[in-house]
């Protein structure tokens, strides 16, 4: 706000026209406040959301939209005449530092939370099943800030050794008893999950005696992949009825996607040209053969396309690659090797970095491709598909994606296919956005390319 005032006047203490007793400094301290109260209401720092997700950047977007729509408001209604340009400046200027801020802050946090630090003690209760599949997620996602501390299974037949890594207990089948046994473990949160056996009033009940001693009650539902905006709540005489719509990118969506694609590809081209034709140099002088490798690969419901990519293999390395398979026994879908011979030396270098992509904007100014969505794979891979992994081409594929932002080739088929599909039913601008911004931080790490 600050920083609005001075580039609107050229300096600070600025008066406001018709005002004599309010410049515009004061009144920069005042939006502030009122400002970081905003974010306050609308419960962008609430617990449930802060780190982990989209939610939190989403309430932040709509806390200040909010806020400097009342601003509008109140100066239209009382005729105050406030600058234009001094509003102008601090709506992106503030709101782009606020979000870097939280960026900068759920970073660190979540580097302490993989630590082991920050993060809330918790109790599983339901089924075996459940248990397990709550428990291997939140250990996957230790940023989220939950710990599962241990495990109740009422009514189920105990586990062998090693079923989970944390206490459990099969004998506890009342709402007292798990309540005891969550106050003895110093438990911040219980999680009910599917195969629970307890009636609604006695879900009702826990939820009191938690109530009375600080402590959240969390229901896991048997909904995988399927994230938020495709939830919807219902209460039906006090029964909340969860409905998941079916997931589909409407023209409207797929006009934005395209449009943003096609602006940031743009901007991008310009922007990296000089590093464009560094590269370019350099594959030429490093090995013999083109500058630009150009590969059949399957796109949007199953058309084909050329991808380019900078060279970073020599020349002969798909008749290379048939001998190399054979020899590793390699059976996924997916060939890759550590150590792959066929790379050149800057062929390596550009890989690790995932600059041998970039030449991937073309694709995307083309319509070939977009800037975020399921890797393309070659005909031959996509022969071997699952009847349920076609469903991959009903977006667009991607520069980069969830894949790439989660382990990208240390991950395994299944677990690619998973995020990959999670990706194309749960599809948001705003998570175009954030996983753009998680490929920065993958890409310097270099984790799993090759």
């Amino acid at each position: 706000m600050l920083m609005a005032e001075f580039l609107r006047f050229g300096g600070l203490g600025a008066r406001i026209v018709g005002m004599d007793v309010l410049n515009y400094t004061a009144l920069t301290v005042f939006l502030a406040a009122g400002w970081v109260v905003t974010l306050a209401i609308v419960g962008s720092r609430d617990i449930k959301v802060f780190g982990v997700g989209a939610e939190e950047y989403k309430r932040v977007l709509k806390g200040t939209l909010y806020f400097f729509g009342a601003v509008a408001i109140v100066s239209y209604v009382t005729r105050t005449d406030t600058a234009r340009g001094y509003v102008a400046v601090a709506l992106p200027v503030g709101l782009l530092a606020v979000l870097l801020g939280r960026f900068a802050v759920r970073t660190w946090v979540a580097r302490q939370r993989a630590k082991g630090r920050y993060r809330r003690r918790m109790l599983l209760v339901g089924g075996p099943g459940g248990v397990a599949h709550v428990h291997g997620v939140l250990v996957s996602e230790a940023g989220s800030g939950y710990e599962p501390v241990a495990a109740v299974m009422p009514g189920y037949r105990p586990r062998g050794e090693g079923f989970l890594p944390i206490p459990s207990r099969t004998d506890l089948s009342t709402i007292g008893e798990i309540v005891d046994f969550a106050v003895d473990n110093q438990v911040e949160a219980i999680t009910l999950t599917s195969g629970d056996p307890f009636p609604p009033h006695d879900v009702r009940r826990l939820g009191w005696e938690l109530q009375e001693r600080g402590i959240s009650l969390i229901m896991a539902p048997a909904l995988v992949d399927v994230a938020g905006p495709r939830i919807h709540m219902q209460p039906l005489a006090g029964m909340p009825l969860i409905h998941v719509s079916t997931p589909r990118l409407s023209r409207g969506k797929a006009a934005t996607k395209r449009a943003f694609d096609v602006l940031a590809a743009g901007v991008g081209i310009v922007l990296i040209s000089p590093l464009l034709l560094g590269v370019a140099l350099a594959v030429r002088l490093d090995s013999p053969g083109p500058i630009l490798f150009r590969q059949e690969r399957v796109g949007l419901h199953g058309r084909r396309f050329t991808m380019l990519k900078f060279r970073s293999m020599v020349p002969d390395a798909e008749r290379i690659k048939s001998a190399l398979s054979s020899d590793s026994g390699d059976a996924n879908v997916l060939f890759k090797m550590k150590d792959d011979p066929r790379i050149t030396r800057v062929g390596r270098f550009i890989r690790r970095t995932s600059i041998d992509e970039l030449p991937q904007l073309i694709n995307v100014l083309r319509g070939d491709m977009s800037l975020v969505g399921p890797r393309p794979h070659l005909p031959h891979e996509v022969e071997q598909y699952e009847d349920y992994v076609h469903r991959r081409f009903q977006v667009q594929p991607g520069i980069t994606g969830l894949w790439q932002v989660s382990g990208r080739s240390d991950l395994s088929w299944e677990d690619a296919v998973r995020l990959d599909l999670y990706y194309v039913e749960n599809w948001s601008l705003l998570g175009d956005i954030v996983i753009l911004g998680r490929t920065v931080r993958a890409v310097t790490a270099a984790d799993g390319a090759y």
